[in-house]
Parts: structure tokens; sequence; C-alpha cells
């Protein structure tokens, strides 16, 4: 079956769920969560997650399962409500490298583009995770920092690479 992407719905909190828990299982040192303390912790907050719609999305990717996730949020303070922000951006090993992760970042820069006052994009990506800055790097974001640090797994240090896409022409 060929994969299709669509905003997930409160109906796909336990996929989601455990789609996430699998991310942080697999890709430790990509994600700031952790197992022990993801605020995704159950099916219940993901089902409030899912809710918090249309300011707050995850875009999957589908075929008979879910196999791919993307998350976007708006800032909700006044000052900073014109960006939104990317997280979670997982593709299970066996879909890699076949354009799902290219079609999600699209889906959320379109809605983002269709959403009234948003202007820009922010994201972060863990230096362990080259592949996926690659990818964001050629849909646009363009790296505006760089924070030595930001992740420690198992005794390792990591920077995290702060990226941005302007949504003005």
């Amino acid at each position: 079956m060929s994969p299709h992407i669509r905003v997930l719905g409160i109906a796909d909190a336990g996929a989601l769920f455990e789609l996430r828990r699998q991310a942080l299982r697999d890709a430790p040192s990509a994600f700031l969560a952790s197992p022990e303390d993801d605020l995704a912790s159950s099916e219940d907050t993901v089902r409030q997650l899912l809710a918090r719609a249309p300011e707050s999305v995850v875009f999957g990717a589908l075929t008979e399962n879910l196999v791919g996730m993307l998350g976007l949020n708006r800032d909700n303070q006044i000052k900073s409500a014109h960006k939104a922000h990317l997280w979670g951006m997982f593709v299970i090993p066996q879909w890699r490298r076949q354009g799902l992760g290219e079609l999600l970042l699209h889906a959320a820069i379109a809605h983002a583009r269709a959403t009234e006052g948003i202007t820009s994009m922010r994201l972060s990506v863990s230096e362990s995770a080259i592949a996926a800055k690659r990818l964001y790097e050629r849909v646009g974001f363009r790296a505006w920092g760089v924070e030595p640090d930001a992740i420690r797994y198992q005794a390792q240090s990591l920077a995290d690479h702060h990226m941005a896409l302007s949504l003005v022409s």
C-alpha cells in the first residue's frame, strides 16, 4: 500500500503513542525526551494533544499502519504567535529513504502557510541526526544557532542545531 499523509485525529492516539515510544527507543540521541519523562506518556495524554488542533497538529504517514510522524505547534503567546515549531519527526526504519520525511515536512509547511499569521517555522535537530538535518536544509530550513551540550545520552554530549524557515515570500 502506498503511504499517504494526513493530520492525525483522536482515534489515532493509540497508534501515535506506540510510534512515539518506538521513536524514543530507536533513536534516543535524536530526541530530548526519554520514555521515562516524555510528555506523551500515555494514550490519554496523546488524545489531549491531538484535540488541540488546529494550533497544534500531528501529521502521520500511513500505510496499513502509522509509519511516520511530525508534530507542529504554534506559539500561543501574542508576541510570538507568528512562529510554528516542528517536533518529533520520525519514520520507522523500513520506510526511510522513500520520501516520507519530505512529504511530512511539506504537509506541515503547507499547514503553517494556510494558518493566518504564521510567518516562520522553527525546529531543533540533534547533531546525531545527520540525514534529518540534510532533509531540513533541502526543503529550505537554515541554521541560526547551535546549542552545545543540549543533550546528554550515555555519557555523550550532543549539540542541537536550531533552524528556521521563513514563510514570507
